[in-house]
């Protein structure tokens, strides 16, 4: 089934360069992967369903970070650990898979940067975060975003300033210093998006920030998080939490082949080595 053709792409949405639009053969592949039936159009209702089902199969996490496998900012190796290997990735990583599927699909996308904001109130360094900037063949406007862990199930829209309730919270998007957008989730700020679009290798500097950094919290812990029917499930090094219909539940995992079935029952990863966090692991917040 063929995907209507998008309508001409505002100035701050770029078309999109050739290479980054996979073939016919890669989005089916990579719909396999997620379990979704390829949209007869690219429109709204189809994003959503796409970003559910993307949140229930593709984990946030940053396993690779302490199994010492690289990490390449490069579309083919992306999709190659998503797709391919079935692993997921953090913000940078599933955001990018999931935008060369889109594409693949007729949205139009952008890839926006933002800084999430810490526990003081203030937001984190330049290119922090990746969120999505799609457009749909109607030309709605949507902030998609798969790669910030516990966040939003549905795609929020990027143009509206009121209250927007989903199953993770009740969301805003509001005005900025300087032009950028804050995202708030119950009242909330979670990361401020700047509007400008970014290519790929803008995110360099920030993906490698945040797996060398001390003050990054993701080379000082392990997380691998996926949302459920129910509610979520998170491996953080030996603990396994899990939230079911508002109710939480907490356990330790006590040998290293329950981590690995866990791994691979709960989140499809299948390892042969456990990722070890040097000098311990601090619990992970997933986002």
């Amino acid at each position: 089934m063929t995907t209507e053709p998008t309508p001409s792409v505002p100035s701050e949405s770029p078309v999109p360069s050739e290479s980054s639009v996979p073939s016919v053969s890669e989005v089916e592949a990579h719909l396999r992967r997620i379990g979704a039936e390829r949209p007869v159009r690219a429109d709204a209702p189809a994003l959503r369903a796409l970003h559910l089902r993307h949140l229930l199969t593709v984990p946030f996490e940053n396993l690779s970070i302490h199994l010492g496998e690289d990490i390449v900012l490069d579309e083919r190796a992306l999709l190659g650990k998503v797709v391919g290997a079935r692993r997921g990735g953090f913000c940078y990583e599933v955001n990018t898979a999931f935008a060369v599927l889109l594409r693949g699909l007729g949205y139009r996308v952008s890839l926006l940067q933002a800084r999430v904001f810490g526990d003081e109130g203030r937001p984190g360094i330049p290119y922090d975060h990746m969120a999505l900037l799609v457009e749909t063949a109607e030309g709605e406007r949507r902030l998609a975003d798969v790669g910030f862990g516990d966040h939003s199930t549905f795609p929020l829209d990027f143009d509206e300033r009121g209250d927007q309730r989903d199953p993770g919270g009740v969301f805003r998007i509001v005005e900025a210093p300087e032009g950028d957008l804050d995202v708030l989730r119950d009242g909330k700020p979670q990361y401020r998006v700047e509007r400008r679009p970014r290519e790929l290798a803008d995110f360099t500097a920030g993906a490698w920030y945040h797996r060398t950094s001390p003050d990054s919290h993701f080379p000082r812990s392990l997380v691998c998080s996926l949302l459920t029917e129910e509610g979520r499930i998170t491996l953080s090094g030996r603990k396994l939490i899990t939230r079911t219909r508002g109710e939480r539940g907490e356990r330790i995992l006590g040998s290293e082949e329950e981590a690995r079935s866990a791994y691979r029952d709960l989140f499809g990863i299948a390892l042969d080595v456990l990722p070890v966090v040097r000098g311990g692991i601090s619990d992970s917040n997933p986002q």
